[in-house]
């Protein structure tokens, strides 16, 4: 049997949430079934680390598919093009994307619908296309997969898509995350903090990440304690304009942020294994990998109340609501300041990370390929 399958967001060195998830279930997928042959669509030159096994056939077409107008063309008649070529049977696409002029069968794994939730957290060219263009994908897949029971309700009540055609298929988190001795933490925190213990924030800096919450919560942490611990912020800092810029500017203890830009992915894992929370109040998210990559490096999660979060994190984190800087302070508190406390959350963490790995995603996004099929 013959599987394309969209792989633009397989980059070196800039896999993120969807990335990774197409990567470590793609890896699994195409190494279990030999028998089947999988045509990797790439829309630019890839690396060889992404051709998991003998039986990945790498395509390149064009153009790199990274704005509106490039997205319709490479959806709409690139792939139509190269899947009239090859007759697969099954068109898969792990990042939400699919053509809606080819009769070829689709599989669709749609991640989350936050741009259906609030218009000025992205670009408002991305949003039109958005809310334009992934009903109508969601209506054209044969079936769809999405990453959370939170997001599998948000594809029912939004686009009307009947439970029988959705399945759940859970994120995992890299075995690279794992806890370090104190002593290997004290080589990171003399690398990245300046020896000091700290709060860590692991995302691209978007609007709905709520970045600006957490700073504000810091500066009253700060304030409220004699505490010397500092705040890490992880990923790419293009984002830190408009109010962040601003929040950030103003605050008293702005000094004891340190913004590390994109780490290695054994640096972040390093550092989140050192840290003593896992600062990830988001406003929305339909998963939230970080949440399950401080379980495994046995860190504390400070996460929200809201949307998928409750549902990855469990018992196992201090659950938030995101736009009370108040509720925030708190719990910055009390893990900051009880260990017996913070100790208990890493116990719990243990536990409810043994319900994700990406095998069992690789498994579950397989299941979803044969009822497809």
């Amino acid at each position: 049997m013959n599987i394309a399958v969209n792989t633009r967001l397989l980059l070196k060195d800039k896999l993120e949430g969807i990335g990774m998830f197409a990567c470590e279930s793609l890896r699994r997928i195409v190494k279990a079934h030999p028998e089947h042959t999988f045509h990797f669509i790439f829309d630019r030159n890839f690396d060889e680390q992404f051709i998991f096994a003998d039986n990945v056939k790498p395509i390149i077409t064009f153009p790199p598919a990274r704005h509106p107008y490039l997205w319709y063309i490479y959806f709409e008649y690139s792939i139509p093009y190269v899947l009239n070529k090859i007759k697969p049977d099954l068109f898969l696409s792990p990042d939400g994307w699919l053509s809606l002029r080819t009769d070829i069968p689709q599989v669709d794994v749609i991640h989350d619908l936050n741009f259906e939730y609030h218009s000025d957290w992205i670009a408002k060219k991305y949003q039109k296309y958005y809310v334009k263009y992934f009903p109508q994908f969601a209506q054209k897949a044969i079936r769809l997969a999405t990453v959370s029971e939170f997001s599998k309700g948000d594809l029912q009540n939004f686009y009307h898509i009947p439970e029988e055609k959705i399945d759940v298929v859970y994120n995992g988190s890299s075995d690279k995350f794992v806890p370090l001795s104190r002593d290997r933490q004290l080589e990171v925190l003399a690398r990245f903090a300046m020896g000091c213990d700290y709060f860590l924030f692991v995302s691209a800096i978007h609007k709905r990440k709520n970045l600006e919450n957490m700073l504000l919560a810091y500066d009253a942490f700060k304030e409220s304690t004699d505490s010397d611990l500092k705040f890490l912020v992880v990923g790419e800092s293009a984002g830190l304009q408009g109010d962040i810029q601003r929040i950030y500017t103003n605050m008293k203890h702005a000094g004891e942020v340190r913004f590390l830009g994109r780490l290695s992915s054994q640096d972040l894992a390093d550092v989140m294994a050192s840290s003593v929370a896992l600062m990830y109040a988001s406003l929305f998210e339909g998963f939230g990998i970080p949440i399950l990559e401080a379980f495994a490096a046995e860190t504390a999660v400070i996460t929200s109340n809201n949307t998928s979060m409750p549902e990855v994190a469990g018992d196992a984190a201090v659950l938030v609501d995101p736009y009370s800087v108040e509720q925030i302070t708190e719990a910055m508190k009390r893990v900051a300041l009880d260990t017996n406390f913070r100790n208990s959350l890493i116990e719990r963490g243990k536990i409810q990370r043994e319900k994700f790995s990406w095998d069992r995603t690789a498994d579950l996004l397989w299941q979803c390929v044969e009822k497809a099929l």
